[in-house]
């Protein structure tokens, strides 16, 4: 029932269609016409029988009144849409003949009426709508359409997007923010004070438990990398016996600086890693071979083929992300888009910034194209065909024109009748 209630009230709020404003012109000419001809017919029989009738004068002056007023007025009515009767009389065929002057006046009045900085102004401010937009946008449902109809529209960017161009950006941006700088005073600067915070020891430590699991797990590592650098007259054992020392002592020494967080070795890599990094900083030889460096990176095809696969990456990834309605990108558009809404039904600070924005975007738009969107109405009534022009005002307005013949019709009856009363009346006493 509520469904069918809404249905009826959508309908009555819809705008009637072109066909239906026809049927109505139609059926509200035929009933004008109809009173005309109903008016002719009753003027005809008390026309005949008045001299037998004496009273039937009166009903043949009302009739008569009724045909007169039906004729001016159907005549007045057309005028404004054609030529009655196809005749080119003067000052009819309004609409057709000045629609062009109508257009202007038209997109003039707009213009000074209903777009004044008054009017638009005013009805921005009083539509509240920063609040009303933040109570519809914190319904989940519509932040998830808002959120739905962003990913489409971010989805369409990226369809439109061109590879290439987006490439070459993207080498534009890491060869000024990336390559454009010196590489080692930076870089300097970042050890040093990792080194301060003694961050290096952590991937020392990494290095030494991997190197010493590896040589625990293959003892003969070092094979005969000792024993072949002995002279050639020693004896084999001793070849066997200086490898397996060599392997023992480097095993030893790995378990004893991995274990030893004071090892001498320990603080030898820190000072060296301090003074790598000074240099970074300060030297200009090794400031001058990082640069060396940067610049044959830099003139590698691999900085093309790095943005080319940072492109493909990202684009991917985000095509993926926009597509699944369930990846985290969607719900936090969809939460983002929630959170505006209940702020901005919440807070009137922000209600009233944005108000702000909204009316000074109107304010802008209105003294900037105030006469362009005016003249949208001005052009588009020059473009109509005349004969177009008079048939879409007359389906606006002719149904409503057909009661003025409709009154013109009764109105001259009472006129007619009340005409040949008086006469009458002022005959008898005349006479």
């Amino acid at each position: 029932m509520v469904d069918v209630e809404g249905a009826r009230a959508d309908a009555a709020r819809r705008p009637p269609t072109d066909d239906e404003r026809r049927t109505a012109l139609r059926r509200m000419q035929r009933i004008a016409t109809s009173l005309l001809v109903l008016a002719a017919a009753v003027f005809a029989v008390a026309f005949a029988l008045q001299d037998e009738v004496p009273w039937l004068g009166y009903v043949r002056a009302a009739a008569e009144g009724a045909m007169v007023g039906a004729v001016a007025d159907w005549f007045a009515v057309t005028a404004l849409f054609r030529h009655p009767l196809g005749l080119r009389i003067p000052h009819t065929a309004i609409i057709p003949r000045r629609k062009d002057e109508i257009g202007r006046t038209l997109g003039d009045f707009v213009e000074l009426e209903f777009l004044s900085d008054d009017v638009v102004l005013g009805k921005v401010r009083s539509i509240d709508l920063a609040r009303r937009l933040g109570e519809w946008l914190r319904e989940p449902a519509n932040a998830g359409r808002v959120a739905d109809e962003a990913a489409v529209a971010a989805r369409g960017v990226l369809t439109l997007l061109a590879d290439d161009d987006v490439e070459d950006v993207i080498e534009q941006l890491a060869r000024r923010h990336l390559f454009a700088p010196e590489w080692a005073p930076a870089i300097g600067r970042v050890g040093a004070r990792l080194v301060a915070a003694g961050q290096q020891r952590h991937a020392i430590d990494a290095v030494l438990e991997h190197a010493t699991a590896w040589l625990e797990a293959h003892p003969d590592a070092l094979g005969t990398a000792v024993s072949d650098r002995l002279p050639r007259w020693l004896p084999g054992f001793v070849d066997r016996l200086v490898d397996d020392r060599a392997q023992r002592e480097a095993l030893g020494l790995l378990r004893a600086i991995r274990d030893d967080r004071d090892h001498p070795f320990r603080a030898a890599v820190d000072r060296a890693l301090a003074e790598l990094a000074d240099r970074l900083q300060h030297d200009p030889a090794m400031i001058g071979r990082v640069e060396d460096l940067k610049h044959d990176l830099l003139d590698s095809p691999r900085v093309r083929e790095f943005a080319a696969e940072a492109w493909a990456s990202v684009r991917a990834s985000l095509d993926a992300a926009l597509t699944d309605p369930a990846s985290e990108l969607r719900e936090g558009l969809r939460s983002a888009v929630r959170e505006v809404g209940v702020r901005l039904a919440a807070d009137p600070a922000l209600q009233a910034k944005v108000d702000g924005w909204a009316t000074d975007a109107a304010a802008y738009v209105v003294r900037t194209y105030r006469h362009e969107i005016a003249g949208v109405i001005t052009e588009t009534v020059e473009r109509w065909d005349p004969r177009e022009t008079s048939e879409k005002l007359e389906l606006q307005v002719g149904r409503d024109l057909q009661f003025i013949r409709i009154n013109g019709t009764v109105v001259g009856a009472l006129a007619g009748l009340v005409i040949f009363t008086v006469a009458t009346l002022l005959h008898g006493v005349v006479g």
